[in-house]
């Protein structure tokens, strides 16, 4: 190598490291898009699911329904997702249509059979519980990338894995949430745990997933997820099974009166 050129390699080796360096927002945001990109391209899947609401003194109450979603294709589109209550009887063909978006608010809609009408779910009111859930009407919509900023905390042990704990911060001022922590696992992507801080940045909620099981040799669902309320002492589990994917579903199948005849 030429010596008048050995101080100028010499230094642009030094400054490399440093430009390469990530800050945590930059790092944040490349494991939200990586773990999104995991679950691309599945077209829809349907899955049954029992809801299970537990009191603060532990008594329990079921509910059996069914989940239908549709991946997005447009540039701005997420996917869309219907949900149809079976049990129990005064509930029974209650259902909910979400339509997600990447930059803008989603469309949510709840069709309630006892008044046989179609009810919008306004942005001001996403932070309200979901048929008497744990889970918010914020918690049941997409959960798209871009809505979201990003900051990278720390690597930490998870069960027998290692996790990124990544924070996030909805740009959405009517979300119920300040932030949100998640524990998403380095090996696969998959998100195991999630602390939820209210307006207020006192802990809320927790929610944990478990048992997953893969489909289609790609695809990671839970067969188990817990949403824990700190502040009233309730939580509600959900339990999935039977996932279908490629079953047929279209857009026909997502529209206002998909929630009327929902049964």
């Amino acid at each position: 190598m030429n010596a008048r050129l050995l101080p100028a390699a010499l230094l642009m080796a030094l400054a490399t490291p440093a430009v390469l360096a990530q800050t945590p927002e930059e790092k944040g945001l490349e494991i939200a898009r990586e773990a999104d990109s995991r679950g691309e391209g599945f077209g829809d899947f349907q899955a049954d699911m029992k809801m299970v609401l537990i009191s603060k003194s532990g008594q329990t109450s079921d509910r059996e329904l069914r989940v239908k979603t549709l991946e997005g294709t447009g540039e701005e589109e997420g996917d869309k997702s219907l949900t149809i209550f079976d049990t129990p009887r005064d509930v029974r063909g209650t259902a909910m249509l979400t339509f997600s978006y990447k930059t803008r608010d989603d469309d949510q809609w709840l069709y309630l059979p006892a008044l046989r009408r179609v009810k919008t779910i306004a942005s001001r009111n996403k932070s309200g519980p979901f048929m008497g859930s744990e889970f918010s009407f914020e918690d049941m919509r997409g959960q798209e990338v871009e809505k979201y900023t990003y900051k990278y905390l720390r690597d930490e042990a998870c069960g027998e894995l290692t996790c990124f704990v990544v924070e996030r911060y909805p740009q959405d001022e009517n979300s119920g949430y300040t932030r949100q922590v998640s524990w998403i696992d380095q090996q696969e992507y998959r998100t195991w745990k999630v602390d939820y801080y209210d307006r207020k940045e006192s802990l809320l909620k927790t929610l944990t997933a478990s048992d997953f099981s893969q489909y289609k040799d790609k695809y990671w669902q839970p067969g188990k997820m817990s949403m824990v309320n700190h502040q009233t002492g309730k939580s509600t589990d959900l339990f999935w099974s039977n996932y279908r994917y490629d079953t047929g579903l279209s857009e026909s199948d997502f529209n206002k009166n998909s929630l009327k005849r929902a049964r």
